[in-house]
């Protein structure tokens, strides 16, 4: 009997070994943590989409498990998010927003970070180069077709002279996409009237020191103008001004049309790159930032039946929520 148990051990051994040596290694279960700076549609939809790309890249089940963790656009939780993760050593961070991905990069250069919900990396110091990040940060742009979607608002409204736009002061996406729509403004002879805001609870005075100057209102993809659209909105509807947003879910919301990116399929995209690197197939260093190169046209029916106006013929195809 004990030389049989001896046998019997001996040949699991050897199996282990003989295993080891032909580079096979028992399944590994691998811990993401997820920061997300605040919660609103957007961000909330490219989180999802975050965890479904990875369950579509054969992370799921046992082999991951999510740390999710929510900042609600505070710093200090934001710093507090990224010793927790540092400290638990995970595998990969998914940071969501700007903010949140500047935190985590600043804790750490060796753990790999994918963003999303991000505009611009190179602006923001997470990446030398789209093409080269040359870090341990990597992911996927947000950045919006900002000249396409100034042509959407002289559609909808077609005597405009003066836009008005509302965003942070303190984002550096904001501050990109209103650069942006300024010399697109000029290139067709339109004035922009800007108003900053530091947070929700100055959306109402800001909106309120445009009325009566502008005509349309264009808004960024920003996340604290995001976080309160019923806001603006019940302004805008009021004073008869459409409003074109930044992203989809703005629209979802109460603002009148969108031409932009849907953050549950840029969410997707940053999960399969996120299991590139989990894989080992490549590494944030060397992998480029990718954009979403579709962007579809949506408009709010209810909105612009309040407005009074008709949907230009251009969107007669358009994606109609209520």
């Amino acid at each position: 009997m004990k030389k049989s148990i001896l046998k019997n051990v001996t040949m699991a051994l050897a199996i282990c070994s003989a295993l080891g040596c032909c580079g096979i290694a028992a399944a590994k279960n691998y811990t993401v943590g997820v920061c997300q700076l605040v919660e609103h549609a957007a961000l909330d939809a490219a989180n999802k989409g975050f965890v479904d790309g990875l369950a579509q890249a054969g992370f799921k089940g046992d082999k991951i498990v999510f740390d999710q963790q929510n900042a609600q656009a505070d710093q200090s939780n934001l710093a507090n998010i990224a010793h927790r993760f540092v400290s638990k050593k995970v595998d990969l961070i998914c940071a969501i927003a700007t903010p949140a991905a500047q935190t985590m990069a600043n804790a750490t250069d060796e753990i790999p970070i994918v963003g999303t919900a991000i505009t611009d990396y190179v602006a923001a110091k997470l990446a030398k180069t789209n093409e080269k990040p040359g870090g341990n940060v990597t992911g996927t742009t947000d950045m919006n077709p900002v000249e396409a979607q100034l042509d959407m608002l002289v559609k909808f409204a077609p005597n405009i002279t003066t836009v008005g736009t509302v965003y942070s002061s303190s984002a550096v996406n904001s501050q990109l996409q209103i650069y942006i729509l300024k010399k697109a403004a000029a290139k067709r002879g339109l004035v922009v009237k800007e108003a900053t805001v530091s947070t929700v609870n100055d959306i109402q005075q800001a909106l309120r020191s445009l009325v009566g100057k502008v005509e349309g209102i264009y808004v960024p993809t920003d996340n604290v103008v995001a976080s309160a659209v019923s806001t603006l909105v019940g302004i805008t509807a009021e004073e008869k001004l459409p409003v074109i947003a930044g992203e989809g879910s703005m629209v979802k919301a109460g603002c009148t049309a969108s031409l932009g990116i849907d953050y549950y399929t840029l969410g997707v995209q940053t999960g399969k790159m996120a299991a590139e690197i989990l894989n080992g197939k490549a590494k944030p260093a060397t992998m480029a930032i990718q954009g979403q190169k579709d962007c579809a046209a949506i408009i709010n029916e209810t909105a612009v039946k309040k407005l009074g106006i008709k949907v230009p013929k251009e969107f007669a195809n358009a994606e109609m929520v209520k």
